[in-house]
C-alpha cells in the first residue's frame, strides 16, 4: 500500500458504527501496524487473485498471529488476465492455515457477473448496473454443494459445536443464523479464516463483507482487552467492555500539525468519554519495551481535560457528543498524552500495557544546514520522537553525531520529509561513524617529562610509568610503586587523574582506552615549579609517548545478532554475513512454519545498512534483533584507515 501511516474512517449504517483502519503495507512501518491492531477487533486482508502473495503480506499475517488477532481474506482484482480464485484460495490455505471461502465469484470471459453466498445459499446477480439477489440455479447449487462441506466442517472443528456437528452429519439444513453464531466463535479462535471474493468496480462483494463485520467478527464485548494495572504497577481490577465500567482508553496514534494543533486517535476500552472531562494521563512505555525508547520518559498527569471529539475520517472529521466502550474516536488538544499513553479517570488512574514496540535498527546521522536550522531542529525531532514511537534519537557523545534510528529506509524518508514540509527544517545525512575503543597490546614503558622554566613561577613533573594490557572487560587499573618518596605523596592523586583523564580522551585516534593497567613507578619533583597540574600534565604526556602502532590497537564492537528468515533464504543470507566479517554461531528451526533462526556476531561497522540489505538477500522474509556483545580487535588495514583520518 502507499500509506505510510495509520487511516481511519467511521461508518455508520442501520445503527452499526464499523471503524475502519488501512495500515501501510510496507514492512518498514510495523510500528503503526501494531497500533492499528491494538485499536482493532479484527483484521481484513486483501489479496489479489492475479499474483503470488507477496512477502509483505506474509510478515503482517506473522504480525497478526502473534498478538491471535481474528483474520478474514478479500481476494480482489477478479477480472485479471491471470485472476484465479480457486488458485488464490489454494495459495492461502498452504500458506495462512484453515482458510475456506464463504462466497464464490461468478466470471465470463474476464467479466464479474455476480456471486453465490455459501452460507445463504444464493446468488447475487449484476444487471443494469444493480445487483439483484436471486436463488441458486442447478449449476450453481452443484458448485455449493460441492464447497459446502469443507467449509461447514471447518466451522465446526474451530467453534466446537457439538450440535452443529449433529445436524450437519444427519443431513439436516442448517439455519443461517446459526452458522453465523459458530462462525463468529470460529473466527475468534484466529484459526479460521474465512475468504470472500470482491469485486470494486461494481461492489460486489461489499454486502457479504458487512454481514462479516456485523457477525462474523468478534464483537468489541467479546474482544479481549489488553492488560491493565495501576500506574503503580498494580492490578487494576477487572476491566470489561462497559460504558458505565471505568474509564479507560489508549491514544494508538498522534498527529501534531503546525497549524491544527495535536490530534490523538484514542480506543475506548471501558468507561465513557465526554469532552472536557478531566483526564489522568499515564505513559510508562519504557517500563515494558523490550529495549530503550529514547524521549519519552514515564508521567504521569492530571492536569489534561478532554478535548473536542469527533468520528475520525480520512479528510474530514464529524464532531460526536462522546465516545462509548468499544468505540474509536479522535480527540482534539491533548498536550500531556503521548502514542501508546493511557487515559482514564482521575479518581481511579489505570495503565495500559503498551504493544510491543518493534526495534528501530537502521541508524542514520544527520546535521542542520545552517546554525539557524540547527536551533530549530532541536524542538522538530522532540515532537517527532513524541508522535512516532518507533523512531530513537542518540545524541553520540563520543562521535558528536545526532543519529535517527529507523525502521527502514522508507521510514526514514517519511521522517526526513516531515522536518523538512512539517518543520520547515533543512538537513544532510552525513556518514555515520562507529564509536570505537583503544587498547595497548603490550607491556610499555612511559616516560613523562614536563619541564617549563621562565622569569616567573615554572612548572616541573616527570613521570615514568609502565602499562600491561589487561583481558577484556577488566577496565582501568592504576597502580603506584614509587620508592623513596620520588613523586611526593601530595601528587600521586595528580598523576591518577590525568592518566584517568587521557585514558578516557584516547591517545592514538581520540577513542576511549579500556583494559589497562597504569603503575606510577618513578618520577621527579621540584621544591617550588612542581604542582597538581604540572603532575597531571606529565602522566598524560607519558601516555601519549607511549602510544603508536606497536603498542596501542583499536577495537571494534561486536554485536549478537538473531536472524529470522525463510528458509530458502537461508544459503544468501549466510553468504552476506561471511562478506560482513560475520561469525555464525548456529541455526535452528523458528516457530513459524518454514522459517530459520541464524545466530551470528558481526562488527557494528558492517550493519549500517544491514535492515536494506537483508531485506535484499531474504526477498523480503527477513527479519533481525541486535545486541551489544563485546569489544573486539579491529583488522589492522581498517584501524590504519581510522587512525589516519584522525
Amino acid at each position: 500500500m502507499p500509506s505510510q501511516s495509520l487511516a481511519v474512517a467511521s461508518v455508520t449504517t442501520d445503527g452499526l458504527t464499523v471503524n475502519l483502519l488501512d495500515t501501510p503495507g510496507n514492512p518498514d512501518f510495523v510500528g503503526e501496524v501494531r497500533a492499528g491492531l491494538r485499536a482493532a477487533d479484527a483484521v481484513l486482508f486483501v489479496i489479489a487473485a492475479h499474483d503470488e502473495i507477496d512477502d509483505a503480506t506474509r510478515l503482517l499475517w506473522r504480525e497478526c498471529e502473534a498478538t491471535a488477532m481474528p483474520r478474514a481474506i478479500a481476494v480482489t482484482k477478479l477480472e485479471q488476465a491471470r485472476a484465479d480464485f480457486d488458485e488464490t484460495v489454494v495459495r492461502c490455505q498452504r500458506i495462512f492455515g484453515d482458510a475456506q471461502p464463504m462466497g464464490l465469484p461468478l466470471v465470463d470471459d474476464g467479466t464479474v457477473t455476480g456471486a453465490i453466498n455459501m452460507l445463504r445459499r444464493t446468488v447475487t446477480s449484476y444487471r443494469d448496473g444493480e445487483w439483484v439477489r436471486r436463488e441458486p440455479d442447478e449449476e450453481e447449487a452443484a458448485l455449493i454443494d460441492e464447497r459446502w462441506d469443507p467449509l461447514i466442517e471447518s466451522i465446526i472443528e474451530e467453534s466446537e459445536d457439538e450440535t452443529l456437528l449433529e445436524r450437519h452429519l444427519g443431513g439436516e439444513p442448517i439455519d443461517f443464523d446459526i452458522v453465523m453464531t459458530d462462525l463468529r466463535a470460529a473466527v475468534a479462535t484466529a484459526r479460521f479464516f474465512p475468504i470472500i471474493p470482491t469485486h470494486s468496480p461494481t461492489g460486489m462483494g461489499i454486502e457479504g463483507l458487512y454481514e462479516l463485520f456485523e457477525a462474523g467478527f468478534p464483537s468489541p464485548q467479546a474482544a479481549p482487552i489488553p492488560n491493565v494495572y495501576t500506574p503503580s504497577g498494580q492490578p487494576f481490577g477487572d476491566v470489561k467492555c462497559d460504558p458505565k465500567g471505568p474509564l479507560v482508553a489508549e491514544v494508538v496514534r498522534t498527529v501534531s500539525d503546525p497549524f491544527v494543533g495535536r490530534l490523538s486517535l484514542v480506543r475506548v476500552f471501558s468507561g465513557t468519554l465526554s469532552p472536557d472531562a478531566p483526564l489522568h494521563v499515564c505513559g510508562h512505555l519504557q517500563a515494558y519495551a523490550a529495549h530503550h525508547v529514547d524521549g519519552h520518559a514515564d508521567h504521569d498527569s492530571d492536569d489534561e481535560r478532554v478535548g473536542p471529539l469527533s468520528a475520525p475520517l480520512v479528510d474530514e472529521a464529524r464532531p460526536k457528543s462522546h465516545a462509548i466502550a468499544g468505540d474509536l474516536v479522535q480527540v482534539s488538544k491533548l498536550a500531556a498524552a503521548e502514542t501508546s499513553d493511557t487515559l482514564s479517570g482521575k479518581a481511579k488512574p489505570a495503565l495500559v500495557e503498551p504493544w510491543l514496540l518493534p526495534e528501530p535498527l537502521l541508524p542514520v546521522a544527520i546535521h542542520a544546514v545552517s546554525r539557524t536550522e540547527e536551533e530549530k531542529l532541536g524542538s522538530a525531532l522532540q515532537r517527532l520522537v513524541a508522535e512516532d514511537v518507533t523512531m530513537r534519537l542518540e545524541h553520540n557523545a563520543e562521535t558528536h553525531q545526532v543519529v535517527i534510528w529507523s525502521m527502514g529506509p522508507a521510514h526514514l524518508d517519511k521522517l526526513l520529509n516531515a522536518l523538512q514540509n512539517s518543520w520547515h527544517v533543512q538537513v544532510e545525512i552525513e556518514p555515520l561513524r562507529t564509536s570505537l575503543r583503544e587498547t595497548f597490546i603490550r607491556p610499555t614503558v612511559a616516560n613523562g617529562r614536563l619541564v617549563k622554566q621562565s622569569g616567573g613561577h615554572g612548572q616541573y613533573a616527570v613521570c615514568q610509568m609502565e602499562i600491561e594490557p589487561l583481558e577484556r572487560g577488566a577496565g582501568i587499573e592504576f597502580a603506584v610503586r614509587v620508592v623513596g618518596g620520588a613523586v611526593p605523596r601530595q601528587f600521586i592523586p595528580s598523576v591518577e587523574k590525568g592518566t584517568r583523564t587521557q585514558l578516557s580522551k584516547g591517545v592514538l585516534a581520540g577513542y576511549p582506552m579500556v583494559d589497562v593497567k597504569v603503575t606510577l613507578v618513578d618520577g621527579k619533583a621540584h621544591s617550588v615549579d612542581s604542582s597538581d597540574m604540572a603532575f597531571q600534565t606529565a602522566a598524560a604526556m607519558a601516555l601519549r609517548e607511549a602510544a603508536n602502532e606497536s603498542t596501542v590497537a583499536l577495537l571494534e564492537p561486536i554485536d549478537t545478532l538473531q536472524i529470522t528468515a525463510a528458509e530458502d533464504s537461508v544459503g544468501a543470507v549466510l553468504a552476506d554475513l561471511r562478506g560482513r566479517r560475520g561469525q555464525v554461531h548456529g541455526t535452528e528451526t523458528a516457530d513459524i512454519r518454514g522459517y530459520t533462526v541464524i545466530h551470528a556476531e558481526v562488527p557494528a561497522h558492517e550493519l549500517s545498512r544491514y535492515p536494506i540489505d537483508l531485506r535484499s538477500v531474504s526477498h523480503g522474509t527477513g527479519t533481525f534483533t541486535r545486541s551489544f556483545a563485546r569489544y573486539d580487535y579491529m583488522p589492522t588495514a581498517l584501524a590504519r584507515e581510522v587512525i589516519a583520518a584522525a
